[in-house]
């Protein structure tokens, strides 16, 4: 074993501090509720500031293209900053980010804010597993992932079938305004509970190349962003397509997205029984599936009920998506991991903003339908390059 490896392993505590992952987990859980509502109230924001549906998804674009940035740079950045007090601050950006966008004047405004909420998730995600393997023995690092990524399922119950509810109650800017209170909670709760946590390497970009360069990286960061980008062409627009499509009401597509939640929290759930009976073969699976389901919106998608069951499917299949690459980033980079999970969060964030941008010109051009094609597309050739360039064992480090 490496001496890195080592390192990192005696810095693992004895006691697993349970409360600070659980505090983790209700941040990440107001940050994704932040990032995932222009999804469900995208058709009243853009009446709102006066553009068109495929100019205010940019709203997604402009977060995902700062926290790629920022997964890239933050653990160089803060090289000398305690974890403790960086990870705090993400809680901080998310408040002022949420009422930023509920005040903003203009697209301008509301662009600013969503900007800041791009540094917060790029960097909570870039130091989440690192940061986990801090909080609890080396043996219960599978189940603190757990239980942050569950932060995500829950958000993604949450978020999209009660922004769109609640945005046709009290308004999306209202909408943003609750936002706050979780991130606001969790903000309270990390202050109590999370313990100092000194930075351990230097964090250079040298790093970053070293780790790029190792085999199967690249393939599997490639497969990453063709997933992602797949997803959130769909994710983006599918509010959109499910009204004039689908011509669903706002209680159909409340109900539709709610399916998609409730599915997404039990992928998640079961994901690591599956990747502990075949890595490879799940990894690669899930996008094909994810493909088919996206194909089948375009065919079938003028049938309500229909894109219903697909997008119940399509959330199930997607929630066994971030546990998978965590996994398999998990199991080929232990000894880099802040390093390793900014690569990781930059590929992600440039597919969210792919998808988004790409999914918004093929929107103004051929509308909901056309976007959902070149989503299953892409999600298909995600599945070719992880059998064709993704290792999933670890390799050995000079």
């Amino acid at each position: 074993m490496n001496s890195s490896i080592s390192a990192n392993e005696a810095s693992a505590p004895i006691i697993p501090a349970w409360r600070a992952v659980w505090s983790l987990g209700l941040g990440v859980f107001g940050l994704i509720i932040a990032e995932f509502l222009p999804a469900s109230l995208l058709t009243p924001m853009a009446e709102s500031l006066g553009v068109s549906e495929g100019v205010a998804g940019q709203s997604v674009t402009a977060t995902a293209l700062v926290a790629l940035v920022t997964g890239l740079l933050i653990t160089s950045a803060t090289k000398s900053i305690d974890r403790r007090w960086v990870l705090m601050f993400f809680s901080v950006l998310q408040v002022i980010s949420s009422l930023m966008v509920a005040f903003a004047p203009s697209l301008h405004v509301l662009l600013m804010g969503r900007l800041l909420l791009g540094v917060a998730i790029g960097g909570f995600w870039a130091m989440s597993t690192a940061t986990a393997m801090r909080l609890v023995p080396a043996s219960d690092v599978p189940k603190a992932l757990a239980i942050i990524f569950s932060g995500v399922s829950i958000a993604t119950v949450v978020a999209a079938p009660l922004g769109s509810y609640l945005g046709s109650l009290i308004g999306w800017r209202n909408v943003f305004l609750l936002c706050v209170i979780p991130s606001l909670l969790a903000l309270l709760w990390q202050l109590r509970v999370l313990p100092s946590m000194r930075p351990e390497n230097s964090g250079s970009l040298r790093t970053l190349v070293r780790v790029l360069r190792r085999p199967g990286m690249m393939g599997g960061l490639l497969a990453t962003i063709l997933i992602f980008s797949g997803h959130f062409a769909f994710f983006t627009y599918l509010r959109p397509f499910l009204e004039t499509v689908g011509q669903a009401n706002v209680e159909t597509v409340s109900l539709i997205l709610l399916g998609f939640g409730v599915a997404n929290f039990v992928g998640t759930s079961i994901a690591g029984h599956l990747l502990a009976r075949n890595l490879r073969l799940t990894l690669a699976l899930v996008p094909l599936v994810m493909g088919i389901l996206a194909l089948l919106m375009v065919v079938f998608g003028h049938l309500a009920l229909v894109d219903g069951l697909l997008v119940t499917l399509w959330g199930f299949a997607f929630g066994l998506v971030p546990v998978g690459w965590s996994t398999w980033l998990a199991t080929t980079v232990t000894d880099e991991a802040e390093s390793a999970g900014g690569l990781m969060v930059a590929s992600i964030q440039l597919a969210i903003g792919a998808g988004a941008a790409g999914g918004g010109a093929v929107f103004d051009l051929n509308g909901a339908s056309g976007v959902f094609t070149a989503s299953g597309v892409l999600l298909v050739a995600a599945m070719v390059m992880v059998f064709a360039g993704v290792r999933v064992k670890p390799e050995a480090v000079e």
